[in-house]
């Protein structure tokens, strides 16, 4: 079993409140209202992280935000990940010619992350704030699993199997005919679903009371429930119209895996297989040359 500190997980929740409302400020009765925290402990955190410049503390409102040592720190990690940068140039361009949004997603063992957005995203992407994660669970993450050794596939499927009381064989030959497709088109094309819908509806509404157990809570359910829809465009007629949700694409860094995805979204209207085509293709160009420039400094 992997460890767990509660210590850090609270520090980790203060911050991701935070990231995830940088345009406000909290004080100690609100956040350990919105985190489920005791303000005892709350407090003890908060005055820590202050003292370690990870916090400024408002001087006559008492109000906490983000302070100096997360830029140092993000600095630090972005040039660590300097992909994003190469990315920025290509996205905003895309962004302008085709009038859809970008968002740009990463992956850590436990989740995928949203880590930038590009213009009006799709309606889920825009409403699931920077920072802030899904499960790295079938279905979602198809494109990064798609291009990752076996053993990654396996535990992904192994994962969302666990997450809905065990093993279904017609989930898992529909979950990696979708990886076998993505795989060959070098794309990842999703569908509108009621999972998304009600996603965005949630997230509406635990934004406004923040609390991180039900954004988990809400998560898990929305992988839970994509599994039950028809979530992946498999095939695509050229001639047929699809009310489509995302179009990912990879960008391949350390050792041909991919290292993030571009992620088009707010797609008002169903589009025919050709536009779909038109446009992955269009943004792949965009991800080779990112590829390739970021290869070329590592």
């Amino acid at each position: 079993m992997a460890l767990f500190s509660q210590p850090t997980a609270r520090a980790l929740a203060i911050l991701d409140l935070l990231m995830a409302n940088p345009d406000q400020a909290f004080g100690l009765t609100e956040m350990t209202r919105r985190l489920n925290l005791n303000k005892a402990t709350c407090h003890a955190i908060l005055t820590t992280m202050a003292n370690y410049g990870f916090l400024v503390q408002h001087p006559k409102t008492k109000a906490y935000r983000l302070g100096p040592s997360i830029i140092a720190a993000g600095n630090a990690a972005f040039a660590q990940f300097p992909v994003l940068e190469y990315a920025r140039p290509e996205l905003e361009a895309l962004q302008a010619d085709l009038d859809i949004g970008f968002g740009v997603t990463g992956r850590s063992k436990q989740h995928m992350v949203l880590l930038a957005l590009y213009g009006q995203a799709s309606e889920l992407i825009n409403s699931f704030q920077l920072g802030l994660r899904l499960p790295n669970d079938a279905p979602v993450a198809s494109s990064f699993i798609a291009f990752s050794p076996a053993k990654h596939l396996e535990a992904w499927l192994t994962r969302a199997h666990e997450s809905r009381g065990g093993y279904n064989e017609r989930l898992d030959q529909k979950l990696r005919v979708s990886v076998i497709g993505i795989r060959a088109r070098g794309y990842e094309v999703t569908l509108k679903t009621k999972a998304e819908a009600e996603l965005t509806r949630e997230l509406s509404r635990i934004h406004n009371s923040w609390s991180l157990t039900e954004l988990e809570d809400a998560a898990r359910k929305y992988q839970i429930d994509l599994c039950d829809e028809q979530y992946h465009l498999d095939r695509i007629d050229p001639k047929t119209k699809y009310d489509v949700s995302t179009i990912s694409v990879p960008v391949f860094v350390e050792n041909k895996l991919p290292v993030v995805c571009f992620v088009a979204g707010s797609f008002k209207e169903p589009m025919t297989g050709a536009k779909i085509e038109e446009i992955a293709a269009r943004i792949k160009e965009s991800a080779d040359r990112v590829t390739a420039l970021a290869e070329s400094f590592s």
